[in-house]
């Protein structure tokens, strides 16, 4: 029996030998996916918070455009003004567009969230927000 013990103690020692620098090849191999995983995260909440400004601009907007008495070109300034303050460099390219059919207002807010990679364009952002217009009702109408 002692033979078969020395073979096992030769064969683990000859493999621990062999395994130098498996660690280096791992890494070298896995580390491009974990960098790409970590980008991908940072682009996406990138994109969620450029659709999160543009929505709150379109809320701002509508709610101002909703006013009595107010128009759609009030929510246009409104949402633009938002934008001004809030865009920085996370919303490029920003566009407001405001309408209504009377009875209610929307207002719709574009632009392009900023891109992790240099050269590449970011994601389109579209949000909007509308709601009914106030205004003076007699009883029974």
């Amino acid at each position: 029996m002692p033979a078969p013990a020395r073979v096992m103690e030769w064969w683990q020692g000859l493999r621990w030998s062999d395994d130098r620098g498996d660690t280096s090849i791992q890494m070298a191999i896995v580390f491009p996916f974990v960098l790409l995983a970590t980008v991908a995260v940072v682009q996406a909440s990138m994109w969620y918070f450029a659709r999160q400004i543009a929505l709150t601009a379109a809320r701002e907007g509508a709610s101002a455009a909703r006013a009595y008495q107010a128009g759609p070109s009030d929510g246009a300034a409104r949402a633009q003004d938002v934008l001004e303050r809030t865009a920085g460099d996370s919303l490029r390219g920003y566009s407001v567009a405001a309408g209504s059919d009377g009875q209610r207002v929307r207002v719709q807010v574009s632009g392009t969230a900023m891109s992790m990679i240099p050269g590449v364009a970011g994601l389109q952002v579209t949000q909007s927000a509308s709601g009914a217009v106030e205004r003076w009702t007699t009883p029974g109408e």
